[in-house]
């Protein structure tokens, strides 16, 4: 398997094993006593419940990032489904390639 190596030398896979995310935030979600099986629907009417229960969330920076920073393929996450989150990590990534692009061009 051919892994992709972070600017450390350590490869993307060991340095997400290797940082420690906070999660006390989880505690503190709209979500945290609701039934877990809302937050992973069937239909766009599931998806709209769930993002009804995170709308309003204090916590929903957090959420997402965690879900984006662990690759979370399943679920709503922070009032965003998977599609949702897919694009954010692409638009993220082109970001990043337009970013270096730039330094390298200046």
């Amino acid at each position: 398997m051919c892994e992709k190596y972070t600017r450390h030398g350590r490869s993307r896979r060991e340095s997400r094993e290797q940082r420690p995310m906070n999660t006390i935030w989880m505690a503190r979600g709209s979500c945290a006593n609701t039934d877990p099986e809302v937050f992973f629907p069937h239909d766009g009417i599931g998806v709209a419940l769930a993002k009804l229960v995170c709308d309003g969330c204090t916590v929903t920076a957090p959420c997402l990032e965690y879900a984006l920073a662990n690759r979370v393929e399943y679920g709503v996450w922070a009032g965003c489904p998977e599609r949702q989150r897919r694009r954010i990590l692409n638009a993220r990534r082109a970001s990043a390639r337009y970013d270096e692009l730039s330094a390298v061009a200046v």
